[in-house]
């Protein structure tokens, strides 16, 4: 079924070399858009826990905007209406951009900023998760504002999201396919340009798929293992933290042994 991916196109290529070299396009975008995330993300999200009303209102109006407006709208907003906005000279250079670069850092900014906001609610929901004592007991100790964010707060609250922040590792990954409406020949243009070449739909968009499937399982997994490294001890489920053999012990409360059982 998959043998047309690699006969021969009309560039000389194979179209198993389309899709490589689509692949490699949305692992690029989604690896510096992630990082970029991450980065906004977090300052947005503790933004939204300060006692500061200013700052507090700027963080959530960024979230509202930015998790409110579909993706789609946003990446037409950053291709076609930024550079309009922009000075005339730097808008020109903008437009002038030579491909793929004209499509690839508008795709960049936008899924970053995107995703960024929904990574700020997380934040913020591991921050609010946290018992009041541990700002209490920096507070105690003379820690500033800062420092109990950067040493006490932050370092929990970003362990105790990570398994909520691996459907935005995931999602960012299959978010990088609305950059096809702007010219980026990402993993799905190309699989759109072997199905127009080719007229093999099926094949086209199954292997596409099928890529998509495994850098999903594959983010999964690694999300899975960083959980299991930072994770804070006492927060994984009871059976989990003993060993098997102890488990198997452990009877539930009020249960009789196996001859009462049999006595009774």
């Amino acid at each position: 079924m998959f043998g047309v991916l690699f006969e021969q196109a009309a560039d000389g290529q194979r179209y198993i070399g389309w899709l490589l070299s689509g692949l490699g396009w949305t692992l690029a975008l989604a690896f510096f858009g992630w990082w970029i995330a991450f980065a906004v993300g977090l300052v947005v999200g503790i933004g939204r826990t300060v006692q500061n009303g200013m700052v507090a209102a700027l963080a959530r109006l960024y979230v509202e905007i930015f998790r409110n407006i579909p993706v789609l709208v946003q990446m037409f907003l950053w291709y076609f209406v930024l550079p309009e906005l922009l000075p005339s000279a730097l808008g020109n250079a903008v437009k002038q951009m030579s491909p793929p670069w004209g499509s690839f850092f508008p795709a960049l900014v936008c899924l970053g900023l995107y995703t960024a906001a929904r990574i700020a609610e997380q934040v913020r929901a591991g921050i609010e998760a946290l018992p009041k004592g541990q700002t209490e007991a920096a507070h105690a100790l003379g820690l500033t504002g800062y420092l109990t964010y950067r040493h006490v707060i932050v370092p929990q609250a970003l362990r105790l999201i990570v398994p909520s922040l691996t459907s935005e590792v995931m999602g960012i990954y299959k978010n990088t396919s609305v950059a096809l409406t702007i010219g980026l020949m990402e993993l799905a243009a190309q699989a759109r340009q072997i199905s127009e070449a080719t007229f093999q739909t099926f094949t086209a968009f199954g292997a596409a798929t099928l890529i998509y499937l495994g850098l999903a399982l594959i983010a999964y997994q690694s999300m899975v293992l960083i959980d299991r490294a930072v994770r804070i001890p006492g927060t994984s489920l009871v059976k989990d933290a003993i060993e098997p053999s102890v488990a198997d012990d452990v009877r539930p409360v009020g249960s009789l042994p196996e001859a009462m059982e049999v006595v009774k």
